[in-house]
């Protein structure tokens, strides 16, 4: 008999917490992705600190292959909404960018000087700049908050404009957030202010996909039960509503890890989000 029950959510959402060298993160990102960021500034490659909103988090970094794009990949980084900035995630657009593709990597405005759905906007107005940047398909993906933005961008009420939301291929939430509804119960929401109305209305697993949605679900086999429900959550209800699916998990990866395969050109997770 297996029994999932929920007595501490606040532990349920913990991450670092519950994972052996947690505390080793968010900091053992930022030295790859400044050097990453360096390498393809010394080669030309990296266009840093693009303008798309009046906000000063209003900032995305664009990095091209060495040849015109095959397309554009947009990377939405987590955070809770409330912590966190594009510049410790660099690194992990060297695998789009290894394999032909545009890599833009916005940051965006912090709970709780905005609420969630504020920064759904911003994420928007981010990938239609990108966008206008780079011709082709375009692929969305983000990781734990970023996952849950990520996915909402081809829910049917998307704030995307009609063009980018029609170029938009295929979209890869890494340990996505998909209800919120659950996040209202923990102290993350003295700070989110999440209520009622706002988790109905910006759960992508409350909302109906896009027509033609193609997302995939990823989350590491060693994550929190919560993260591998929400994961497995929007899958099963898109699948119902007409989008096509898939859920993965990556044996062996935490919260933390489970985007380490972003950096490799020739990883599942690479490939996943953009070959055809």
């Amino acid at each position: 008999m297996v029994e999932h029950r929920i007595t501490d959510w606040d532990n349920a959402y913990a991450n670092g917490a519950n994972i052996a060298g947690g505390h080793r993160w968010p900091a053992a990102w930022d030295g790859p992705a400044q050097a990453f960021r360096e390498k393809l500034s010394a080669q030309g490659r990296a266009r840093l600190d693009i303008v798309y909103g009046e906000a000063p988090r209003s900032r995305f970094d664009l990095f091209v292959p060495p040849n015109a794009p095959k397309g554009l990949v947009v990377f939405i980084h987590g955070g809770y909404w409330m912590e966190s900035h594009k510049n410790s995630w660099s690194h992990l657009a060297a695998g789009a960018v290894g394999r032909g593709f545009a890599v833009a990597m916005p940051s965006y405005t912090l709970c709780p000087r905005t609420r969630i759905s504020g920064i759904v906007n911003e994420v928007a107005a981010a990938i239609g700049k990108a966008a206008a940047m780079v011709d082709g398909p375009l692929m969305l993906t983000g990781h734990s908050a970023g996952g849950h933005l990520a996915s909402r961008m081809v829910a049917e009420a998307s704030p995307l404009a009609s063009d980018v939301a029609l170029r938009t291929r295929k979209v890869v939430s890494i340990s996505g957030l998909h209800d919120l509804r659950p996040l209202m119960f923990t102290a993350l929401n003295e700070t989110l202010n999440i209520d009622e109305r706002e988790a109905l209305s910006e759960s992508p697993a409350l909302l109906r996909p896009r027509q033609g949605v193609r997302i995939t679900c990823w989350v590491g086999g060693g994550e929190r039960s919560e993260f591998l429900r929400q994961s497995a959550l929007l899958a099963n209800i898109w699948t119902g509503l007409g989008a096509a699916t898939d859920s993965v998990i990556e044996p062996d990866r935490h919260h933390f890890d489970v985007v380490d395969g972003l950096a490799d050109p020739d990883h599942p997770l690479t490939r996943t989000l953009v070959d055809e």
